[in-house]
C-alpha cells in the first residue's frame, strides 16, 4: 500500500480525539476540528481548560474519557508540542490494551517524535507524523477543494 492509500484508509476512520483543541477560532486546531466535524467526523475535544468546544463536551485528558468513548476512538490527533507526544502515546497504548482503540496516532503538521512513534507502532497503533488531517483530507478525498484556499498559520 502506498502512502496516499494508507492515509486514505486512516481518513476512513470517523471518531477522532483531538488533543490540544483550542477554544480560539483563529487557532489551527480549531480550524481543523471545525473542518473535520463539518465533514461528518465525530470529534472528541481534549483540553483541560474548556468545558465545551464546537458544541462538543470537552475532556481534560484521555484518562478522563468514559469507557464507551475510549472504545470508539479511532484516531488521536495531536496539537501539542513534540515533547508532549511520548506521554500521549503512553496513554494511548494503555487504552489500546484495554479497549482495542485507538488505532492511529496522528501528529499534526510540525509535530513529530520518532521515539514515541516507535512505541506506538510496537503496540499496534499506526502513526502519521508532521501532516495536517484537514490538508490530507482535502488533497485525497476532496480534490476540487484544493483550489480553495484555507490558511493555516
Amino acid at each position: 500500500m502506498n502512502e496516499d492509500d494508507r492515509i486514505r484508509s486512516i481518513l476512513d476512520r470517523r471518531a477522532i480525539a483531538i488533543i490540544g483543541l483550542s477554544r480560539d477560532p483563529n487557532k489551527d486546531s480549531y480550524i481543523v476540528a471545525s473542518y473535520l466535524k463539518g465533514e461528518g467526523y465525530q470529534i472528541i475535544p481534549i483540553n483541560p481548560f474548556a468545558d465545551e468546544i464546537l458544541g462538543e463536551k470537552c475532556w481534560p485528558n484521555l484518562q478522563s474519557l468514559p469507557d464507551n468513548l475510549k472504545m470508539q476512538i479511532d484516531v488521536i490527533d495531536i496539537f501539542r508540542p513534540s515533547d508532549a507526544v511520548p506521554q500521549i502515546v503512553k496513554e494511548a497504548v494503555e487504552m489500546k490494551g484495554h479497549f482495542g482503540h485507538p488505532l492511529v496516532i496522528w501528529m499534526q503538521q510540525g509535530i513529530s517524535n520518532e521515539e514515541a512513534a516507535r512505541e506506538a507502532r510496537k503496540n499496534g497503533i499506526e502513526v502519521v507524523m508532521d501532516r495536517c488531517m484537514m490538508i490530507e483530507h482535502r488533497r485525497l478525498l476532496k480534490p476540487s477543494a484544493r483550489l480553495e484556499t484555507m490558511s493555516l498559520s
